[in-house]
């Protein structure tokens, strides 16, 4: 399985035969500026809600890609609006896919869209591909919820926002990381704006203290998970 970093709370999974993006917001995202969007393939786009940051490159990736759009019933209905053809609306349940099962689980956050509309509940997604399980929390602060999650999966990784403001932060991440159960982690929404900007070299030191792994891959980059 492969993980590659676009910047904020993008990234790409390619796992079981299929690339599965999550969340696109690059081209508004200076950062990700050397990030060639026309380049991006994929079959499945997942997107935990609706704010801009999320969104922005929704439409235009998967009309150029000719993916199928998993989200809320309220982001797919905005996103079809705009001429999406391929749109899976979920809700917080689990549904397999010929390539892995999807759940989407709460999250603590907000959700509009950037017409101003209402996008639905905030979500994260856990997924079993390729013989791992893998939960990305979306946007969300520290909550107990997390907690069913070690009673449902023996999770692998875990993809958590660590910037704080509107998020976890760093130490909220690494209590997170004892509620689910899972030692391995990327992070993600941090260092795009300045309330969301981390002392990145303090951050890998407390995970490290506490005997779990934090990966912070550049934006561009592959890792392999």
């Amino acid at each position: 399985m492969k993980y590659t970093y676009y910047g904020q709370s993008c990234f790409l999974l390619e796992a079981a035969g299929k690339k599965l993006l999550f969340d696109p917001f690059i081209s508004h995202n200076p950062l990700a500026k050397n990030i060639d969007i026309k380049a991006i393939e994929a079959d499945y786009i997942l997107v935990s809600h609706g704010h801009s940051d999320h969104v922005a490159d929704l439409v235009a990736l998967a009309k150029q890609t000719q993916a199928t759009v998993i989200a809320m019933p309220e982001v797919v209905d905005w996103a079809s609006k705009q001429g999406v053809e391929k749109v899976h609306g979920m809700n917080f349940g689990k549904f397999t896919f010929d390539w892995g099962t999807v759940r989407m689980v709460p999250a603590t956050h907000s959700s509009g869209l950037p017409d101003g509309s209402y996008g639905g509940n905030p979500a994260g997604f856990v997924l079993e591909v390729d013989g791992k399980q893998i939960y990305f929390a979306g946007d969300t602060g520290l909550t107990i919820e997390m907690k069913v999650l070690a009673d449902i999966y023996n999770l692998d990784y875990a993809i958590l926002p660590i910037g704080g403001n509107y998020t976890m932060d760093v130490d909220d991440a690494l209590v997170a990381t004892k509620y689910f159960d899972c030692d391995n982690v990327i992070g993600v929404h941090y260092n795009t704006f300045p309330v969301i900007e981390i002392d990145t070299k303090v951050a890998l030191d407390k995970f490290k203290r506490e005997n779990k792994i934090l990966l912070l891959p550049e934006i561009g980059e592959t890792i392999s998970l």
